[in-house]
């Protein structure tokens, strides 16, 4: 039997078998080489195809078996993107999540650890109130009792405890004022020592309630909280004695101790102490009207930088409005008693206290620490200086005191360690206190 048909015994085409990969491919009629190891079958009509029997030469070892298919590479292939972004994130803040009465406290617990509205975007939410809205949602509360949260938010009312108690340190001290006034000898001084131990105990009442009261949260020791009541005092101790003291101290006094007379050694600038006592209560009052707007501003807003935006405003708004009041006290305190308002040195120094307590309010109690010290060094600096430049060849030591207080006064030295001082806790205020999570409400007292 011949290999090939001739063209004429096949009708339409020959079906080509390759043995190496089982595929048959249609080709034109064509003679074909005997020798080159492939099967021909007639395709005729009506009959099957049924291969013929294998001859010439044997294929070649590498064509069987078939080469293995290629596995792809799964390290090559790009990873799909997760399906649910937040399902991590509420992992990793399941406790603030479960903890939280509302929505707004998640906001502002994710503001506090550095997430922005920027980072809201990768979880597919535009702010970061929609984010904790979706996490408040998701968190499972099964067999839990919880009191369903208000649509919106509570402002701080006024309450008779800490308007009451705020104007109480001023009482005690106008009495104490009044009582040095009339008394002379042992019995001033037993009248300013009482004065003083009154004063300090109804600040600390009024201190601890209230708008300017410490809000609930956790606490963590710092070494530098203790040192906060220290530099106080010095500092309103300064408005009390200092500019007599530098005054003897550069005219090579002091020849005494203070009397508590005004014209006495070291002498006493009773009007701006009595100022700043009595302007405990514009000091509340403007906290209050800070923490309502700030609350309103939060319950209305959308994002933390439509909320920054409006804060800002508001926090200047009551800075000014206390500085306001607390001219007008140092004016009607020098009228009274007769005494220079002293407003350069008063009024930096009640700003330094205003933010320094506001900061302290809101649990910020590094920055007021650090700057409330660095104020007291500065005054405490310009007393020795002029005492260690009477040492010999030491005089150059005074000098720079010496020239300060020559051009502009002794006044100009508080002024100007609390004036700095205020300006960087304003700024450091104006980034802290306007952010979402320093006005949340986490059960102050209000």
């Amino acid at each position: 039997m011949p290999l090939v048909n001739s063209p004429s015994d096949v009708p339409g085409s020959v079906e080509v078998s390759a043995r190496a990969g089982g595929a048959s491919l249609e080709w034109p009629d064509a003679p074909i080489a005997a020798g080159s190891g492939v099967l021909l079958s007639k395709s005729r009509a009506g009959e099957p195809r049924t291969p013929a029997a294998p001859v010439g030469d044997p294929p070649a070892p590498a064509s069987w078996p078939p080469p293995p298919m290629p596995v792809p590479d799964r390290r090559a292939a790009p990873r799909r993107p997760s399906g649910d972004p937040v399902k991590a994130l509420l992992h990793r803040h399941r406790d603030l999540c479960e903890q939280a009465v509302d929505a707004l406290e998640i906001a502002a617990g994710l503001e506090a650890q550095g997430i922005t509205d920027r980072t809201a975007a990768r979880f597919r939410h535009r702010d970061v109130f929609s984010l904790a809205e979706e996490l408040y949602a998701r968190v499972p509360r099964t067999g839990e009792i919880r009191a369903v949260p208000n649509p919106a938010l509570p402002v701080p009312r006024v309450r008779a405890a800490w308007a009451l108690l705020s104007p109480l340190p001023g009482i005690a001290a106008a009495g104490t004022v009044a009582g040095m006034r009339v008394t002379q000898g042992q019995p001033r001084l037993l009248v300013a020592v009482a004065g003083l131990a009154v004063v300090a105990l109804t600040t600390r009442a009024a201190l601890r309630t209230g708008p300017l009261a410490v809000r609930t949260g956790p606490r963590r020791p710092r070494p530098w909280q203790g040192s906060l009541v220290a530099w106080t005092l010095w500092l309103l101790g300064y408005a009390l004695f200092g500019d007599g003291l530098l005054h003897d101290v550069l005219t090579g006094g002091p020849d005494g101790l203070p009397d508590g007379a005004p014209g006495g050694a070291w002498p006493t600038t009773t009007a701006p102490a009595l100022a700043l006592a009595l302007a405990l209560a514009p000091a509340a009052w403007c906290a209050h009207l800070l923490a309502a707007g700030a609350r309103r501003g939060l319950a209305g807003s959308r994002g933390l930088g439509d909320f920054t935006a409006a804060a800002r405003p508001l926090l200047l708004g009551t800075f000014v409005l206390f500085l306001g009041a607390l001219a007008a006290l140092l004016l009607a305190c020098g009228k009274v008693l007769g005494e220079p308002a002293a407003y350069p040195q008063a009024l930096t120094l009640g700003a330094l206290l205003l933010l320094a307590r506001l900061l302290i309010a809101h649990r910020h109690r590094r920055a007021p620490a650090l700057v409330l010290g660095t104020a007291a060094v500065t005054e405490a600096l310009a007393l020795a200086l002029p005492l260690a430049g009477r040492l010999p060849h030491c005089h150059l030591l005074a000098l720079p005191v010496r020239t300060l207080t020559d051009t502009v006064g002794e006044p100009a030295v508080p002024a100007l360690a609390c004036g700095t001082a205020a300006l960087a806790l304003l700024l450091h205020a104006g980034r802290t206190l306007t952010r979402a999570s320093a006005h949340a409400p986490t059960g102050a007292p209000e």
